[in-house]
This record gives C-alpha cells, sequence and structure tokens, in this order.
C-alpha cells in the first residue's frame, strides 16, 4: 500500500512541475508574442513620423510657392488646408477598409507566427 502511495504522490509531484513549467512556457511565449508586435508597430511609426514630418514641411513650401504665385500668402495655405480637407473626409468614409484592417490584419499575424 505504502508503494502505491509513494507513486501516486510521485505522479502529483510531476504533475505539478508539468503545470508550472506549462505555465511559464505559455508565458514566455506570450512575452515574445508582444515583444514583436510592439516592435513591429514602433519600427513602422518611426517611419511613418519621419514620413508626416518630411509630408508636413514640404506642404509648407508648397504652400508658400502657391500664394506667391496667387499673389497672396493666404491663398496657398487655404488651397493646401481645403486639399487635406478632402483627404480628411475621404479617409473617414473609408477608414475601415484601408486602415484599421490591414493594421489589425497586421497585429493578428504577428501574434500567431
Amino acid at each position: 500500500m505504502e508503494t502505491q502511495a509513494n507513486a501516486l504522490e510521485s505522479l502529483f509531484e510531476r504533475l505539478e512541475v508539468f503545470i508550472k513549467t506549462t505555465f511559464e512556457l505559455s508565458k514566455l511565449k506570450l512575452l515574445e508574442t508582444t515583444i514583436v508586435i510592439v516592435t513591429t508597430l514602433i519600427s513602422r511609426m518611426s517611419v511613418i513620423i519621419a514620413i508626416s514630418l518630411f509630408v508636413f514641411v514640404f506642404n509648407i513650401g508648397i504652400a508658400i510657392y502657391l500664394g506667391e504665385l496667387l499673389g497672396r500668402m493666404s491663398y496657398g495655405f487655404f488651397i493646401i488646408s481645403a486639399f487635406y480637407l478632402i483627404i480628411g473626409i475621404i479617409l473617414h468614409f473609408f477608414l475601415h477598409k484601408w486602415i484599421r484592417k490591414p493594421v489589425s490584419e497586421l497585429i493578428i499575424k504577428q501574434a500567431l507566427k
């Protein structure tokens, strides 16, 4: 009877070690997935920020140039702001298709790697 009790106790100890190991492995896999997703998003966001700064400065230059062509500086800025208003309206109506869906697919793809 004692051998059976010892075997059962040994089995429970092994089960406990297995559960702890499985839990630690799951935590490490989750950590790895989180790190991959965050680093991917950070790298893409830094590129987007750099491009945005370029576009911002470029638009100021275009607005000044258009203003000089039209005779008043403010006209160039009005034209550029109207252009961005139109872009904003288009993005508002097509946001899900063009931005949300690809970003969510990227996150899911990275999480399932």
